[in-house]
Protein backbone atom coordinates (compact mmCIF):
# COMPACT_ATOMS: atom_id res chain seq x y z
CA UNK A 1 0.00 0.00 0.00
CA UNK A 2 1.14 3.39 -0.90
CA UNK A 3 2.23 6.14 2.27
CA UNK A 4 2.42 9.77 0.94
CA UNK A 5 2.45 8.29 -2.72
CA UNK A 6 5.10 5.61 -1.30
CA UNK A 7 4.33 1.89 -1.84
CA UNK A 8 4.95 0.25 1.50
CA UNK A 9 5.15 -3.73 2.26
CA UNK A 10 5.08 -4.28 6.14
CA UNK A 11 8.45 -5.79 6.11
CA UNK A 12 11.21 -5.51 3.47
CA UNK A 13 15.00 -6.87 3.13
CA UNK A 14 17.99 -4.57 3.54
CA UNK A 15 20.60 -5.94 1.33
CA UNK A 16 21.29 -9.08 2.91
CA UNK A 17 22.16 -9.22 6.33
CA UNK A 18 19.31 -7.26 7.60
CA UNK A 19 15.09 -6.35 7.49
CA UNK A 20 13.11 -3.54 7.91
CA UNK A 21 9.71 -3.07 9.49
CA UNK A 22 7.36 -0.14 10.09
CA UNK A 23 7.11 0.75 14.16
CA UNK A 24 3.11 0.33 14.39
CA UNK A 25 3.81 1.63 17.44
CA UNK A 26 4.49 5.23 16.57
CA UNK A 27 1.25 5.17 14.41
CA UNK A 28 -0.98 7.24 13.75
CA UNK A 29 1.14 10.30 15.16
CA UNK A 30 4.36 9.06 13.71
CA UNK A 31 5.35 7.53 10.22
CA UNK A 32 9.01 5.46 11.36
CA UNK A 33 10.39 2.59 10.18
CA UNK A 34 13.02 0.31 12.42
CA UNK A 35 15.72 -1.86 11.16
CA UNK A 36 16.23 -5.35 12.39
CA UNK A 37 19.93 -6.68 12.00
CA UNK A 38 19.56 -9.83 15.05
CA UNK A 39 17.32 -12.23 15.89
CA UNK A 40 17.14 -10.35 18.77
CA UNK A 41 15.99 -7.62 17.29
CA UNK A 42 13.07 -9.23 15.68
CA UNK A 43 12.16 -10.91 18.97
CA UNK A 44 11.93 -7.88 20.77
CA UNK A 45 10.01 -6.15 17.84
CA UNK A 46 7.09 -8.79 17.88
CA UNK A 47 6.73 -9.07 21.46
CA UNK A 48 6.57 -4.86 21.84
CA UNK A 49 4.25 -4.79 18.81
CA UNK A 50 6.37 -2.52 17.04
CA UNK A 51 4.95 -5.46 14.46
CA UNK A 52 1.51 -6.95 15.10
CA UNK A 53 -0.75 -8.98 12.90
CA UNK A 54 -0.64 -12.76 12.27
CA UNK A 55 0.18 -13.25 8.91
CA UNK A 56 3.29 -10.46 9.22
CA UNK A 57 4.69 -11.78 12.67
CA UNK A 58 5.23 -15.18 10.60
CA UNK A 59 7.14 -13.44 7.95
CA UNK A 60 9.04 -11.38 10.49
CA UNK A 61 9.68 -14.23 12.41
CA UNK A 62 10.72 -15.75 9.23
CA UNK A 63 13.30 -12.90 8.42
CA UNK A 64 14.54 -13.11 12.42
CA UNK A 65 15.86 -16.82 11.39
CA UNK A 66 17.23 -15.91 8.31
CA UNK A 67 19.60 -13.58 10.47
CA UNK A 68 20.40 -16.34 12.98
CA UNK A 69 21.78 -18.69 10.19
CA UNK A 70 24.16 -16.11 9.22
CA UNK A 71 25.59 -16.03 12.86
CA UNK A 72 25.77 -19.44 13.51
CA UNK A 73 24.14 -22.00 11.45
CA UNK A 74 24.65 -25.28 13.73
CA UNK A 75 21.25 -27.18 14.46
CA UNK A 76 21.67 -25.95 18.02
CA UNK A 77 21.50 -22.30 17.39
CA UNK A 78 18.83 -22.99 14.85
CA UNK A 79 16.21 -24.57 17.23
CA UNK A 80 17.66 -22.45 20.49
CA UNK A 81 16.72 -19.40 18.14
CA UNK A 82 13.50 -20.73 16.79
CA UNK A 83 12.25 -21.64 20.40
CA UNK A 84 13.33 -17.54 20.87
CA UNK A 85 11.06 -16.29 18.75
CA UNK A 86 7.97 -18.80 18.80
CA UNK A 87 7.35 -18.00 22.66
CA UNK A 88 7.35 -14.15 21.63
CA UNK A 89 3.46 -14.08 20.98
CA UNK A 90 1.38 -17.93 21.83
CA UNK A 91 -1.85 -17.36 20.18
CA UNK A 92 -1.34 -16.71 16.50
CA UNK A 93 -0.45 -19.59 14.65
CA UNK A 94 1.56 -17.83 11.49
CA UNK A 95 4.24 -17.24 13.57
CA UNK A 96 4.80 -20.93 14.57
CA UNK A 97 3.79 -21.98 11.52
CA UNK A 98 6.65 -19.97 9.57
CA UNK A 99 9.23 -20.64 11.73
CA UNK A 100 7.81 -24.54 11.52
CA UNK A 101 8.63 -24.24 7.85
CA UNK A 102 11.91 -22.13 7.90
CA UNK A 103 13.38 -24.90 10.45
CA UNK A 104 12.13 -27.78 8.43
CA UNK A 105 13.69 -26.45 5.26
CA UNK A 106 17.09 -25.20 6.90
CA UNK A 107 17.71 -29.15 8.71
CA UNK A 108 17.20 -30.63 5.71
CA UNK A 109 20.39 -28.51 4.31
CA UNK A 110 23.94 -28.42 4.84
CA UNK A 111 24.70 -26.11 7.11
CA UNK A 112 27.12 -24.02 4.70
CA UNK A 113 24.24 -23.29 3.03
CA UNK A 114 21.92 -22.16 5.67
CA UNK A 115 22.50 -18.44 5.70
CA UNK A 116 21.83 -18.59 1.88
CA UNK A 117 18.71 -20.72 1.64
CA UNK A 118 16.97 -19.05 4.83
CA UNK A 119 17.11 -15.73 3.29
CA UNK A 120 15.36 -17.35 0.53
CA UNK A 121 12.96 -19.08 2.20
CA UNK A 122 12.13 -15.86 4.37
CA UNK A 123 11.22 -13.70 0.99
CA UNK A 124 9.06 -16.48 -0.52
CA UNK A 125 6.74 -16.74 2.85
CA UNK A 126 6.29 -12.96 2.47
CA UNK A 127 5.80 -13.11 -1.15
CA UNK A 128 3.08 -15.90 -1.15
CA UNK A 129 1.65 -13.90 2.21
CA UNK A 130 0.87 -11.11 0.20
CA UNK A 131 -0.42 -12.82 -3.04
CA UNK A 132 -2.61 -14.99 -0.42
CA UNK A 133 -3.46 -11.79 0.81
CA UNK A 134 -4.67 -10.46 -2.94
CA UNK A 135 -6.88 -13.08 -3.37
CA UNK A 136 -8.36 -12.88 -0.18
CA UNK A 137 -9.14 -9.73 -1.05
CA UNK A 138 -11.13 -10.45 -4.76
CA UNK A 139 -13.03 -13.71 -2.94
CA UNK A 140 -14.15 -11.23 -0.18
CA UNK A 141 -14.97 -8.42 -2.56
CA UNK A 142 -17.81 -11.17 -4.10
CA UNK A 143 -19.22 -11.22 -1.09
CA UNK A 144 -19.54 -7.48 -0.82
CA UNK A 145 -20.84 -7.26 -4.25
CA UNK A 146 -23.37 -9.08 -3.94
CA UNK A 147 -24.26 -7.60 -0.30
CA UNK A 148 -24.15 -4.44 -2.24
CA UNK A 149 -26.63 -5.28 -4.52
CA UNK A 150 -29.32 -5.57 -2.05
CA UNK A 151 -28.59 -1.54 -1.09
CA UNK A 152 -29.76 -0.69 -4.36
CA UNK A 153 -26.87 1.82 -4.59
CA UNK A 154 -27.01 2.81 -0.93
CA UNK A 155 -23.39 2.82 0.92
CA UNK A 156 -23.01 -1.02 2.15
CA UNK A 157 -21.68 -0.52 6.38
CA UNK A 158 -18.91 -2.98 6.91
CA UNK A 159 -17.88 -3.03 11.02
CA UNK A 160 -14.70 -4.34 11.73
CA UNK A 161 -12.23 -5.34 14.92
CA UNK A 162 -9.01 -4.44 15.47
CA UNK A 163 -6.35 -3.91 12.36
CA UNK A 164 -6.48 -6.38 9.96
CA UNK A 165 -5.30 -4.65 6.89
CA UNK A 166 -1.69 -4.05 5.54
CA UNK A 167 -0.51 -3.15 8.53
CA UNK A 168 -1.28 -7.07 9.72
CA UNK A 169 0.10 -8.57 6.49
CA UNK A 170 2.91 -8.15 4.06
CA UNK A 171 0.16 -6.29 1.74
CA UNK A 172 -3.65 -5.85 1.39
CA UNK A 173 -4.56 -7.24 4.64
CA UNK A 174 -7.29 -9.89 5.14
CA UNK A 175 -10.22 -8.62 6.26
CA UNK A 176 -9.37 -4.73 4.86
CA UNK A 177 -8.28 -6.57 1.68
CA UNK A 178 -12.13 -7.04 -0.02
CA UNK A 179 -12.83 -3.21 1.65
CA UNK A 180 -9.82 -2.03 -0.38
CA UNK A 181 -11.15 -3.39 -3.64
CA UNK A 182 -14.71 -2.48 -3.52
CA UNK A 183 -13.93 0.65 -2.92
CA UNK A 184 -11.19 0.56 -5.53
CA UNK A 185 -14.29 -0.93 -7.94
CA UNK A 186 -16.40 1.95 -6.93
CA UNK A 187 -18.86 0.33 -4.38
CA UNK A 188 -19.90 2.55 -1.91
CA UNK A 189 -18.90 1.38 1.22
CA UNK A 190 -18.24 2.60 4.81
CA UNK A 191 -15.99 1.20 7.43
CA UNK A 192 -17.61 1.56 11.10
CA UNK A 193 -13.70 0.75 13.18
CA UNK A 194 -13.97 -0.37 16.55
CA UNK A 195 -11.43 1.61 18.70
CA UNK A 196 -10.32 -1.85 19.67
CA UNK A 197 -9.60 -1.36 23.30
CA UNK A 198 -6.72 -1.34 25.03
CA UNK A 199 -4.07 -0.54 22.43
CA UNK A 200 -6.10 0.59 19.89
CA UNK A 201 -5.41 -0.88 16.65
CA UNK A 202 -8.64 0.38 15.28
CA UNK A 203 -8.68 3.69 16.61
CA UNK A 204 -4.52 4.14 15.22
CA UNK A 205 -3.95 1.77 12.97
CA UNK A 206 -6.92 0.91 10.75
CA UNK A 207 -7.94 4.50 10.49
CA UNK A 208 -4.99 5.27 9.70
CA UNK A 209 -4.72 2.75 6.49
CA UNK A 210 -8.37 3.57 5.38
CA UNK A 211 -7.98 7.40 5.77
CA UNK A 212 -4.63 6.79 3.65
CA UNK A 213 -6.50 4.57 1.21
CA UNK A 214 -9.34 7.52 1.00
CA UNK A 215 -12.30 4.78 2.36
CA UNK A 216 -15.05 6.91 4.48
CA UNK A 217 -14.88 5.44 7.77
CA UNK A 218 -16.01 6.38 11.54
CA UNK A 219 -14.20 5.22 14.48
CA UNK A 220 -16.51 3.80 17.16
CA UNK A 221 -16.20 3.03 20.87
CA UNK A 222 -16.06 -0.64 21.53
CA UNK A 223 -19.28 -1.12 23.23
CA UNK A 224 -21.23 0.80 20.50
CA UNK A 225 -21.01 -1.50 17.40
CA UNK A 226 -24.16 -3.57 19.23
CA UNK A 227 -26.00 -0.50 19.10
CA UNK A 228 -25.26 0.29 15.12
CA UNK A 229 -26.69 -3.25 14.58
CA UNK A 230 -29.73 -2.85 16.42
CA UNK A 231 -30.52 0.38 14.59
CA UNK A 232 -29.98 -1.53 10.96
CA UNK A 233 -26.91 0.76 10.31
CA UNK A 234 -24.63 -2.43 10.36
CA UNK A 235 -25.14 -4.27 6.66
CA UNK A 236 -21.76 -7.13 7.57
CA UNK A 237 -18.78 -7.39 9.92
CA UNK A 238 -15.57 -8.52 9.27
CA UNK A 239 -12.36 -9.39 10.94
CA UNK A 240 -9.18 -11.24 10.49
CA UNK A 241 -8.35 -13.74 13.20
CA UNK A 242 -4.99 -15.14 15.06
CA UNK A 243 -5.71 -19.06 14.91
CA UNK A 244 -8.32 -21.04 13.40
CA UNK A 245 -8.92 -24.58 14.81
CA UNK A 246 -9.94 -27.33 12.96
CA UNK A 247 -13.92 -27.49 13.96
CA UNK A 248 -14.52 -23.74 12.62
CA UNK A 249 -13.87 -21.70 16.17
CA UNK A 250 -12.04 -18.63 15.75
CA UNK A 251 -9.02 -16.60 17.88
CA UNK A 252 -8.91 -12.81 17.52
CA UNK A 253 -8.55 -9.54 19.16
CA UNK A 254 -10.18 -9.26 23.11
CA UNK A 255 -13.94 -8.07 21.82
CA UNK A 256 -14.76 -9.90 18.87
CA UNK A 257 -17.01 -12.29 20.29
CA UNK A 258 -18.98 -9.96 21.96
CA UNK A 259 -19.33 -8.45 18.45
CA UNK A 260 -19.98 -11.42 17.11
CA UNK A 261 -22.91 -12.21 19.33
CA UNK A 262 -24.36 -9.00 18.51
CA UNK A 263 -24.66 -9.83 14.69
CA UNK A 264 -26.26 -13.10 15.91
CA UNK A 265 -29.26 -11.27 17.34
CA UNK A 266 -29.27 -9.05 14.79
CA UNK A 267 -28.82 -11.13 11.58
CA UNK A 268 -25.85 -9.29 10.37
CA UNK A 269 -23.68 -12.02 8.33
CA UNK A 270 -20.48 -11.86 10.55
CA UNK A 271 -17.73 -13.13 8.00
CA UNK A 272 -13.90 -13.55 9.28
CA UNK A 273 -11.05 -13.23 6.55
CA UNK A 274 -7.72 -15.53 6.83
CA UNK A 275 -4.53 -17.44 4.83
CA UNK A 276 -4.54 -20.68 5.05
CA UNK A 277 -1.26 -20.46 7.45
CA UNK A 278 -3.57 -19.69 10.20
CA UNK A 279 -5.82 -22.60 10.63
CA UNK A 280 -4.98 -24.79 13.02
CA UNK A 281 -5.69 -28.40 11.80
CA UNK A 282 -4.54 -29.97 15.11
CA UNK A 283 -6.28 -28.92 18.04
CA UNK A 284 -10.04 -29.27 17.64
CA UNK A 285 -11.41 -27.01 19.01
CA UNK A 286 -10.97 -23.06 20.30
CA UNK A 287 -11.30 -24.26 24.03
CA UNK A 288 -7.47 -25.41 23.58
CA UNK A 289 -5.96 -22.06 22.07
CA UNK A 290 -3.65 -20.50 24.40
CA UNK A 291 -4.98 -16.94 25.19
CA UNK A 292 -2.16 -14.23 25.48
CA UNK A 293 -1.84 -12.22 28.57
CA UNK A 294 -0.26 -8.98 28.20
CA UNK A 295 0.72 -6.50 30.47
CA UNK A 296 -1.57 -4.06 32.95
CA UNK A 297 -0.23 -0.78 31.70
CA UNK A 298 -1.84 -1.15 28.20
CA UNK A 299 -5.55 -1.12 29.98
CA UNK A 300 -4.04 1.34 32.90
CA UNK A 301 -2.42 3.96 30.85
CA UNK A 302 -2.68 5.24 27.38
CA UNK A 303 -0.80 7.06 24.94
CA UNK A 304 -1.59 10.30 23.03
CA UNK A 305 -0.62 13.22 20.86
CA UNK A 306 -0.64 16.30 23.40
CA UNK A 307 -2.22 19.88 22.21
CA UNK A 308 1.40 21.09 21.99
CA UNK A 309 2.45 18.77 19.03
CA UNK A 310 4.62 15.55 21.22
CA UNK A 311 3.29 12.43 22.56
CA UNK A 312 3.31 11.29 25.64
CA UNK A 313 1.88 8.39 27.42
CA UNK A 314 -0.47 9.31 30.70
CA UNK A 315 -2.78 6.98 32.92
CA UNK A 316 -6.07 7.08 32.89
CA UNK A 317 -7.64 4.26 35.96
CA UNK A 318 -7.99 4.78 39.56
CA UNK A 319 -4.16 4.42 40.88
CA UNK A 320 -3.25 1.13 42.88
CA UNK A 321 -6.12 -1.00 40.83
CA UNK A 322 -4.85 -3.56 39.22
CA UNK A 323 -5.56 -4.78 35.55
CA UNK A 324 -6.69 -7.97 33.73
CA UNK A 325 -5.21 -7.95 29.92
CA UNK A 326 -5.92 -10.79 27.76
CA UNK A 327 -5.34 -10.37 24.15
CA UNK A 328 -7.85 -12.57 22.35
CA UNK A 329 -10.76 -14.44 22.70
CA UNK A 330 -12.63 -17.08 20.90
CA UNK A 331 -15.65 -17.04 18.18
CA UNK A 332 -17.58 -20.42 18.49
CA UNK A 333 -17.89 -21.56 14.95
CA UNK A 334 -21.72 -20.98 15.19
CA UNK A 335 -21.17 -17.63 15.19
CA UNK A 336 -19.54 -17.12 12.15
CA UNK A 337 -21.47 -16.97 8.75
CA UNK A 338 -18.41 -17.66 6.60
CA UNK A 339 -14.36 -18.04 6.19
CA UNK A 340 -12.76 -15.86 3.06
CA UNK A 341 -9.61 -17.62 2.37
CA UNK A 342 -7.36 -17.26 -0.12
CA UNK A 343 -9.20 -20.61 -2.11
CA UNK A 344 -12.98 -18.89 -1.77
CA UNK A 345 -15.82 -18.73 0.82
CA UNK A 346 -16.45 -21.62 2.85
CA UNK A 347 -19.32 -22.03 6.03
CA UNK A 348 -17.32 -21.99 9.46
CA UNK A 349 -17.72 -25.96 9.71
CA UNK A 350 -15.49 -28.89 9.88
CA UNK A 351 -16.30 -29.76 6.59
CA UNK A 352 -16.28 -26.28 5.20
CA UNK A 353 -12.77 -25.70 5.90
CA UNK A 354 -12.22 -29.04 4.32
CA UNK A 355 -14.16 -28.29 1.30
CA UNK A 356 -11.10 -25.72 0.30
CA UNK A 357 -8.51 -27.17 1.88
CA UNK A 358 -9.24 -31.28 1.09
CA UNK A 359 -5.48 -32.41 1.33
CA UNK A 360 -5.67 -31.82 5.07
Amino acid sequence: MKINGTHYRSVWPIGDAAFGIIDQTKLPHDFVTLTLATPEDAAHAIAAMQTRGAPLIGAVGAYGLALAMRDDPSDAHLHRVHDRLAQTRPTAINLGWALGRMRERLLAAPEAERARLAWIEAAAIADEDEAMSRAIGEHGLAVIQGLAAKKNGETLNILTHCNAGWLATVDYGTALAPIYLAHDAGIPVHVWVDETRPRGQGASLTAFELGSHGVPHTILADNAGGHYMQAGRVDMVIVGTDRVTANGDVANKIGTYLKALAAKDNDVPFYVALPSSTIDWTLQSGRDIPIEERGADEVLKVTGRLAGGGVATVEIAAPGSPAANPGFDVTPARLVTGFITERGVCAATPEGLRSLFPER
